[in-house]
């Protein structure tokens, strides 16, 4: 087992049928909180654990995205011709230069399961990153990214890392739910994993949310899969192929989440990043304070 993380999958070929009609000509991981879209949070997490090659697996209508981490050469050129440096400094560090960045086009909406298999071709037998730019991980200034902790569980234990939170028991059937042994502090090996199990049946409430780090293995456990939950492959249910054969563990992130694939998780996210912001943190929360 290849146990250096250098390579991340982001699957972005989802509709966002929840954010429509926002999301009827751009893609959602283009929607911005602030003044950054949500795919590029999760590059910069990525960028922030030490991974260098960035695996986008795209559908129809995400041009979008390859465009804003490619050269703007027009915009820069406009923007150097009138001698504003502090824009064009920003333009042009959108991601870092050493950063590669891989498109792959999924041919059919068949699941998370089928959007990481989609990778295969350049991911080859290497462990890897997933993130799913709808979390937007939160960290306390100074801590390491979520990704970048994961990674370096990962290469200490030799072994698959799942991102894990306690969510209400009421919203299982919304995500993989775990059940786990104690292991040492925040990680916990995978006993049983289940995709969106009815509240009454599911094993516990530590769900599954969208930061991975992966043996690749998982590839040769979902090519021999059928169609799980909502008639898709599903990434949950190779994992708990793999658990039959080598140990994954549950890792509970410090770090606050924003489901920005909900409208109150994207406005919430919003509302958190803004009050923070350098810029304008001080006047919208004056702005906040007097409604």
């Amino acid at each position: 087992m290849n146990k250096r993380v250098k390579k991340a999958v982001f699957p972005v070929a989802g509709l966002g049928s929840r954010f429509l009609p926002a999301t009827k000509a751009q893609p959602k991981e283009m929607l911005s909180v602030v003044d950054k879209p949500l795919i590029q949070y999760a590059v910069e997490e990525a960028v922030a654990a030490g991974i260098t090659e960035m695996v986008f697996i795209t559908g129809r209508n995400k041009r979008a995205i390859e465009d804003h981490f490619d050269t703007a050469y027009e915009l820069e050129s406009e923007l150097e011709a009138a001698g504003k440096q502090e824009l064009l400094e920003l333009v042009r560090n959108v991601i870092p230069k050493n950063i590669n960045c891989i498109y792959i086009r999924q041919p059919a909406a068949l699941g998370l399961g089928h959007a990481i298999l989609c990778a295969r071709p350049v991911i080859g037998d290497e462990a890897f990153a997933i993130l799913l730019a709808d979390d937007l991980m939160d960290v306390e200034e100074g801590k390491p990214s979520v990704i970048a902790k994961m990674v370096e569980l990962y290469e200490y234990e030799n072994a698959s890392v799942i991102a894990v939170q306690e969510v209400p028991r009421e919203a299982t059937n919304q995500y993989g739910i775990v059940s786990v042994t104690p292991y040492k502090d925040g990680l916990h090996r995978i006993r049983g994993i289940v995709e969106k199990p009815l509240p009454e049946n599911a094993p516990s409430t530590s769900g599954v949310v969208g930061r991975y780090v992966l043996s690749g293995k998982i590839f040769s456990y979902l090519e021999k899969l059928g169609k799980g939950s909502g008639g898709e492959i599903q990434l949950t249910d190779g994992i708990a192929q793999m658990l039959l054969d080598e140990p994954v563990f549950a890792y509970e992130f410090e770090a606050t989440r924003y489901d920005c694939g909900s409208k109150l998780g994207y406005l919430k996210a919003s509302v958190a990043l803004g009050l923070k912001h350098a810029d304008v943190g001080g006047d919208f929360a004056a702005f906040l304070s007097s409604r």
